[in-house]
Protein backbone atom coordinates (compact mmCIF):
# COMPACT_ATOMS: atom_id res chain seq x y z
CA UNK A 1 0.00 0.00 0.00
CA UNK A 2 1.22 3.50 -0.84
CA UNK A 3 0.67 6.14 1.81
CA UNK A 4 1.66 9.69 0.81
CA UNK A 5 2.68 12.10 3.55
CA UNK A 6 -0.04 14.55 2.49
CA UNK A 7 -2.34 14.39 -0.51
CA UNK A 8 -2.77 18.09 -1.36
CA UNK A 9 -4.23 17.40 -4.80
CA UNK A 10 -7.25 15.65 -3.32
CA UNK A 11 -8.25 18.86 -1.53
CA UNK A 12 -8.43 20.53 -4.92
CA UNK A 13 -10.30 17.63 -6.51
CA UNK A 14 -12.89 17.63 -3.71
CA UNK A 15 -13.69 21.31 -4.34
CA UNK A 16 -12.63 21.55 -7.98
CA UNK A 17 -15.75 23.13 -9.45
CA UNK A 18 -16.02 25.74 -6.66
CA UNK A 19 -12.32 26.60 -6.78
CA UNK A 20 -12.26 26.82 -10.58
CA UNK A 21 -15.28 29.12 -10.48
CA UNK A 22 -13.72 31.34 -7.81
CA UNK A 23 -10.40 31.63 -9.65
CA UNK A 24 -12.22 32.41 -12.90
CA UNK A 25 -14.20 35.09 -11.10
CA UNK A 26 -10.97 36.62 -9.83
CA UNK A 27 -9.44 36.58 -13.31
CA UNK A 28 -12.57 38.06 -14.88
CA UNK A 29 -12.63 40.88 -12.32
CA UNK A 30 -9.50 42.53 -13.71
CA UNK A 31 -8.27 43.19 -10.13
CA UNK A 32 -4.95 41.36 -9.76
CA UNK A 33 -3.61 43.26 -6.74
CA UNK A 34 -5.86 43.72 -3.69
CA UNK A 35 -9.51 43.87 -4.81
CA UNK A 36 -12.70 42.23 -3.56
CA UNK A 37 -11.34 38.67 -3.47
CA UNK A 38 -8.69 39.65 -0.94
CA UNK A 39 -11.14 41.76 1.06
CA UNK A 40 -13.67 38.90 1.10
CA UNK A 41 -11.16 36.40 2.44
CA UNK A 42 -9.83 38.85 5.04
CA UNK A 43 -13.36 39.40 6.34
CA UNK A 44 -14.12 35.68 6.38
CA UNK A 45 -10.89 34.72 8.11
CA UNK A 46 -11.32 37.43 10.74
CA UNK A 47 -14.86 36.19 11.38
CA UNK A 48 -13.66 32.59 11.59
CA UNK A 49 -10.88 33.33 14.09
CA UNK A 50 -13.09 35.67 16.09
CA UNK A 51 -10.83 38.66 15.58
CA UNK A 52 -11.52 42.21 14.42
CA UNK A 53 -8.91 42.32 11.67
CA UNK A 54 -7.18 40.00 9.20
CA UNK A 55 -4.52 41.28 6.81
CA UNK A 56 -3.34 39.17 3.89
CA UNK A 57 0.37 39.16 3.01
CA UNK A 58 2.66 37.27 0.69
CA UNK A 59 3.72 34.37 2.94
CA UNK A 60 4.15 33.23 6.51
CA UNK A 61 7.68 34.60 6.94
CA UNK A 62 6.56 38.02 5.73
CA UNK A 63 3.67 37.87 8.19
CA UNK A 64 6.09 37.35 11.07
CA UNK A 65 8.56 39.99 9.93
CA UNK A 66 5.92 42.63 9.20
CA UNK A 67 4.12 42.02 12.49
CA UNK A 68 7.40 42.40 14.39
CA UNK A 69 8.15 45.60 12.47
CA UNK A 70 4.69 46.91 13.35
CA UNK A 71 5.44 46.18 16.99
CA UNK A 72 8.53 48.35 16.74
CA UNK A 73 11.09 45.55 16.88
CA UNK A 74 14.44 46.76 15.56
CA UNK A 75 18.19 46.61 16.09
CA UNK A 76 19.18 46.07 19.70
CA UNK A 77 15.89 44.47 20.73
CA UNK A 78 15.47 40.90 21.90
CA UNK A 79 12.66 38.51 21.01
CA UNK A 80 11.94 35.32 22.95
CA UNK A 81 11.66 32.39 20.51
CA UNK A 82 11.36 28.60 20.88
CA UNK A 83 14.61 26.66 20.61
CA UNK A 84 12.69 24.11 18.54
CA UNK A 85 10.81 25.55 15.59
CA UNK A 86 11.05 26.03 11.85
CA UNK A 87 13.77 28.53 11.09
CA UNK A 88 11.30 31.12 9.74
CA UNK A 89 10.46 32.10 13.33
CA UNK A 90 14.09 33.09 13.93
CA UNK A 91 14.60 34.59 10.46
CA UNK A 92 11.82 37.11 11.01
CA UNK A 93 13.55 38.32 14.17
CA UNK A 94 17.00 38.74 12.64
CA UNK A 95 15.55 40.34 9.50
CA UNK A 96 14.31 43.10 11.82
CA UNK A 97 17.84 43.50 13.18
CA UNK A 98 16.83 42.05 16.55
CA UNK A 99 18.34 39.20 18.54
CA UNK A 100 16.50 35.85 18.95
CA UNK A 101 16.66 34.51 22.52
CA UNK A 102 15.90 30.77 22.47
CA UNK A 103 13.85 29.09 25.20
CA UNK A 104 13.54 25.32 25.55
CA UNK A 105 10.21 23.48 25.17
CA UNK A 106 8.21 21.49 27.65
CA UNK A 107 9.31 17.94 26.84
CA UNK A 108 5.70 16.70 26.93
CA UNK A 109 3.84 19.34 24.91
CA UNK A 110 6.87 20.12 22.68
CA UNK A 111 5.95 23.83 22.85
CA UNK A 112 7.89 26.64 24.50
CA UNK A 113 7.98 26.22 28.28
CA UNK A 114 6.34 29.25 29.97
CA UNK A 115 8.30 28.60 33.16
CA UNK A 116 11.60 29.11 31.33
CA UNK A 117 10.62 32.31 29.52
CA UNK A 118 10.98 34.72 32.42
CA UNK A 119 14.51 33.47 33.10
CA UNK A 120 15.49 34.38 29.53
CA UNK A 121 14.01 37.88 29.58
CA UNK A 122 16.12 41.04 29.95
CA UNK A 123 15.52 44.76 29.77
CA UNK A 124 15.93 44.41 25.99
CA UNK A 125 13.05 41.94 25.55
CA UNK A 126 10.45 43.48 23.24
CA UNK A 127 8.28 40.52 22.20
CA UNK A 128 7.55 36.94 23.25
CA UNK A 129 7.01 34.79 20.14
CA UNK A 130 5.45 31.40 20.95
CA UNK A 131 4.87 28.88 18.16
CA UNK A 132 1.87 26.53 18.11
CA UNK A 133 4.10 23.71 16.94
CA UNK A 134 2.62 20.80 14.98
CA UNK A 135 -0.82 22.38 15.50
CA UNK A 136 -0.88 22.17 19.32
CA UNK A 137 -1.49 25.55 21.00
CA UNK A 138 1.22 26.84 23.30
CA UNK A 139 0.25 27.60 26.90
CA UNK A 140 -0.99 31.11 26.19
CA UNK A 141 -2.47 31.74 29.63
CA UNK A 142 0.80 31.89 31.58
CA UNK A 143 2.61 33.46 28.62
CA UNK A 144 0.13 36.33 28.41
CA UNK A 145 0.16 36.80 32.16
CA UNK A 146 3.95 37.11 32.13
CA UNK A 147 3.90 39.46 29.13
CA UNK A 148 1.41 41.81 30.78
CA UNK A 149 3.42 41.82 33.98
CA UNK A 150 6.62 42.63 32.08
CA UNK A 151 5.02 45.06 29.65
CA UNK A 152 6.01 43.24 26.46
CA UNK A 153 4.04 42.20 23.38
CA UNK A 154 3.04 38.66 22.40
CA UNK A 155 3.15 37.60 18.76
CA UNK A 156 1.91 34.06 18.07
CA UNK A 157 3.22 31.99 15.18
CA UNK A 158 0.06 30.17 14.08
CA UNK A 159 1.44 28.79 10.80
CA UNK A 160 0.52 25.23 11.82
CA UNK A 161 -2.53 25.98 13.95
CA UNK A 162 -5.47 26.75 11.65
CA UNK A 163 -8.52 25.68 13.64
CA UNK A 164 -6.63 24.85 16.85
CA UNK A 165 -8.23 25.93 20.13
CA UNK A 166 -6.89 27.09 23.48
CA UNK A 167 -9.28 27.11 26.43
CA UNK A 168 -12.21 26.79 24.06
CA UNK A 169 -11.29 29.68 21.77
CA UNK A 170 -9.81 29.43 18.29
CA UNK A 171 -6.22 30.54 17.89
CA UNK A 172 -6.33 33.98 16.32
CA UNK A 173 -6.58 36.63 18.99
CA UNK A 174 -5.14 35.48 22.31
CA UNK A 175 -1.99 37.56 21.97
CA UNK A 176 -1.42 40.97 20.38
CA UNK A 177 -1.35 39.36 16.94
CA UNK A 178 -1.13 35.96 15.26
CA UNK A 179 0.71 35.26 12.03
CA UNK A 180 -0.39 32.66 9.52
CA UNK A 181 1.03 30.73 6.62
CA UNK A 182 -1.28 29.52 3.87
CA UNK A 183 1.44 27.44 2.22
CA UNK A 184 -0.19 24.60 0.19
CA UNK A 185 0.58 21.95 2.81
CA UNK A 186 -1.08 23.81 5.70
CA UNK A 187 -4.49 22.87 7.10
CA UNK A 188 -5.80 25.88 5.19
CA UNK A 189 -3.56 26.10 2.15
CA UNK A 190 -3.43 28.20 -1.00
CA UNK A 191 -1.94 27.09 -4.33
CA UNK A 192 1.38 28.79 -3.67
CA UNK A 193 2.89 31.04 -1.04
CA UNK A 194 0.44 33.13 0.97
CA UNK A 195 0.15 34.42 4.52
CA UNK A 196 -1.73 36.68 6.88
CA UNK A 197 -1.97 38.32 10.29
CA UNK A 198 -4.96 38.49 12.65
CA UNK A 199 -5.33 40.94 15.52
CA UNK A 200 -7.87 42.80 17.64
CA UNK A 201 -5.66 45.90 17.80
CA UNK A 202 -6.86 48.50 15.26
CA UNK A 203 -3.66 50.54 15.39
CA UNK A 204 -1.49 47.47 14.95
CA UNK A 205 -3.65 46.24 12.05
CA UNK A 206 -3.32 49.56 10.27
CA UNK A 207 0.44 49.57 10.78
CA UNK A 208 0.77 46.01 9.45
CA UNK A 209 -1.30 46.86 6.38
CA UNK A 210 0.75 49.99 5.76
CA UNK A 211 4.14 48.27 6.12
CA UNK A 212 3.07 45.46 3.79
CA UNK A 213 2.17 47.98 1.07
CA UNK A 214 5.51 49.78 0.70
CA UNK A 215 4.82 51.71 3.90
CA UNK A 216 2.00 53.51 2.12
CA UNK A 217 -1.68 54.15 2.84
CA UNK A 218 -2.06 56.56 -0.09
CA UNK A 219 -0.33 55.77 -3.37
CA UNK A 220 3.07 57.48 -3.69
CA UNK A 221 2.86 58.71 -0.09
CA UNK A 222 5.19 56.54 1.99
CA UNK A 223 4.97 57.03 5.73
CA UNK A 224 7.45 54.34 6.81
CA UNK A 225 10.08 52.13 5.18
CA UNK A 226 7.80 49.28 4.24
CA UNK A 227 7.96 46.16 2.10
CA UNK A 228 5.97 44.70 -0.78
CA UNK A 229 4.02 41.73 0.56
CA UNK A 230 0.42 41.27 -0.57
CA UNK A 231 -1.95 38.32 -0.69
CA UNK A 232 -2.63 37.38 -4.30
CA UNK A 233 -6.34 37.63 -5.30
CA UNK A 234 -6.20 34.20 -6.96
CA UNK A 235 -5.00 32.61 -3.73
CA UNK A 236 -7.54 34.62 -1.74
CA UNK A 237 -10.35 33.35 -3.97
CA UNK A 238 -9.30 29.74 -3.46
CA UNK A 239 -8.84 30.22 0.30
CA UNK A 240 -12.35 31.64 0.55
CA UNK A 241 -13.68 28.41 -0.96
CA UNK A 242 -11.60 26.20 1.32
CA UNK A 243 -12.24 28.05 4.59
CA UNK A 244 -15.82 26.75 5.15
CA UNK A 245 -14.43 23.20 4.90
CA UNK A 246 -11.59 23.68 7.40
CA UNK A 247 -13.48 22.41 10.44
CA UNK A 248 -14.59 19.25 8.64
CA UNK A 249 -11.08 18.64 7.31
CA UNK A 250 -9.63 19.12 10.78
CA UNK A 251 -12.16 16.61 12.13
CA UNK A 252 -10.83 14.08 9.65
CA UNK A 253 -7.30 14.82 10.87
CA UNK A 254 -8.43 14.26 14.46
CA UNK A 255 -9.79 10.83 13.50
CA UNK A 256 -6.42 9.82 12.08
CA UNK A 257 -4.55 11.27 15.07
CA UNK A 258 -6.78 9.47 17.58
CA UNK A 259 -6.32 6.21 15.68
CA UNK A 260 -2.53 6.66 15.84
CA UNK A 261 -2.67 7.48 19.55
CA UNK A 262 -4.67 4.34 20.34
CA UNK A 263 -2.72 1.91 18.21
CA UNK A 264 0.83 3.15 18.77
CA UNK A 265 0.70 3.14 22.58
CA UNK A 266 2.53 -0.17 22.99
CA UNK A 267 5.07 0.28 20.24
CA UNK A 268 8.65 1.55 20.27
CA UNK A 269 7.67 5.16 19.45
CA UNK A 270 6.57 7.94 21.79
CA UNK A 271 3.36 9.65 20.69
CA UNK A 272 2.39 13.29 21.39
CA UNK A 273 0.06 14.33 24.19
CA UNK A 274 -2.39 17.23 24.31
CA UNK A 275 -3.09 19.17 27.52
CA UNK A 276 -6.79 19.22 28.48
CA UNK A 277 -7.11 22.95 27.69
CA UNK A 278 -5.82 22.51 24.13
CA UNK A 279 -7.34 21.17 20.92
CA UNK A 280 -4.71 20.51 18.28
CA UNK A 281 -5.31 21.13 14.59
CA UNK A 282 -3.06 18.10 13.99
CA UNK A 283 -1.16 19.78 11.21
CA UNK A 284 1.48 17.14 11.87
CA UNK A 285 1.58 13.92 13.86
CA UNK A 286 5.10 13.63 15.30
CA UNK A 287 6.42 10.49 16.95
CA UNK A 288 9.79 10.08 18.61
CA UNK A 289 12.20 7.19 18.30
CA UNK A 290 15.86 6.70 19.20
CA UNK A 291 16.07 4.62 16.01
CA UNK A 292 14.33 7.29 13.95
CA UNK A 293 16.40 6.91 10.78
CA UNK A 294 16.02 3.13 10.70
CA UNK A 295 12.28 3.47 11.31
CA UNK A 296 11.94 6.00 8.51
CA UNK A 297 13.81 3.66 6.17
CA UNK A 298 11.51 0.76 7.10
CA UNK A 299 8.40 2.88 6.49
CA UNK A 300 9.78 4.04 3.15
CA UNK A 301 10.42 0.43 2.17
CA UNK A 302 6.76 -0.27 2.97
CA UNK A 303 5.59 2.59 0.73
CA UNK A 304 4.89 5.04 3.56
CA UNK A 305 6.16 8.58 3.16
CA UNK A 306 7.36 10.42 6.29
CA UNK A 307 9.19 13.67 6.99
CA UNK A 308 11.43 14.99 9.75
CA UNK A 309 10.43 18.25 11.47
CA UNK A 310 13.12 19.50 11.92
CA UNK A 311 16.50 17.71 11.56
CA UNK A 312 18.66 20.69 12.61
CA UNK A 313 17.49 23.10 15.32
CA UNK A 314 17.93 26.80 14.46
CA UNK A 315 20.78 27.41 16.92
CA UNK A 316 22.91 24.78 15.13
CA UNK A 317 22.18 26.02 11.61
CA UNK A 318 25.10 27.58 9.78
CA UNK A 319 22.98 30.69 9.25
CA UNK A 320 23.04 31.31 13.02
CA UNK A 321 26.62 30.35 13.73
CA UNK A 322 27.27 34.03 14.51
CA UNK A 323 25.17 33.67 17.68
CA UNK A 324 27.88 31.41 19.10
CA UNK A 325 25.81 28.45 20.25
CA UNK A 326 27.50 25.06 20.46
CA UNK A 327 25.96 21.59 20.39
CA UNK A 328 24.48 20.89 23.80
CA UNK A 329 23.29 24.46 24.35
CA UNK A 330 19.63 23.44 24.06
CA UNK A 331 19.48 19.69 24.75
CA UNK A 332 15.70 19.28 24.59
CA UNK A 333 15.49 20.86 21.14
CA UNK A 334 18.48 18.82 20.01
CA UNK A 335 16.95 15.58 21.27
CA UNK A 336 13.74 16.38 19.37
CA UNK A 337 15.72 17.03 16.20
CA UNK A 338 17.47 13.68 16.54
CA UNK A 339 14.37 11.58 17.27
CA UNK A 340 11.31 13.25 15.64
CA UNK A 341 9.51 11.63 12.72
CA UNK A 342 6.25 12.97 11.25
CA UNK A 343 3.79 10.31 10.16
CA UNK A 344 1.32 10.81 7.29
CA UNK A 345 -1.79 12.73 8.26
CA UNK A 346 -4.33 14.75 6.36
CA UNK A 347 -8.04 15.15 5.60
CA UNK A 348 -7.89 12.75 2.68
CA UNK A 349 -6.03 9.96 4.43
CA UNK A 350 -8.07 6.84 5.23
CA UNK A 351 -8.21 4.81 8.44
CA UNK A 352 -7.11 1.84 6.36
CA UNK A 353 -3.91 3.71 5.53
CA UNK A 354 -3.45 4.69 9.18
CA UNK A 355 -3.88 1.03 10.19
CA UNK A 356 -1.18 0.04 7.71
CA UNK A 357 1.22 2.65 9.15
CA UNK A 358 0.58 1.35 12.67
CA UNK A 359 1.08 -2.24 11.52
CA UNK A 360 4.51 -1.45 10.08
CA UNK A 361 5.59 0.48 13.18
CA UNK A 362 4.34 -2.28 15.50
CA UNK A 363 6.45 -4.79 13.59
CA UNK A 364 9.56 -2.62 13.69
CA UNK A 365 12.30 -3.88 15.99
Amino acid sequence: MKVPFLDVRSAYIELKSEIDEAVSRALDSGWYIFGEEVARFERSFADYTGTRFAIGVGNGLDALRIALMAMGVSEGDEVIVPSNTYIATWLAVTQCGAHPVPVEPDANTLNIDPQRIEQAMTSKTKVILPVHLYGLPAQMGPILELARRKGVRVLEDGAQAHGARYRGELIGGHGDAVTWSFYPGKNLGAFGDAGGVTTNDAELAEQIRTIANYGSKVKYVNEVCGVNSRLDPLHAAALSVKLPHLEEWNTRRVQIAEYYQRHLQNTSVRVPVSPPDCVSSWHLFPVFSRRRDALQARLKEAGIETLIHYPIPPHLQQAYRFLGYEKGAFPIAEAMAETELSLPIGPHMTLEQAAYVCEIIAGFE
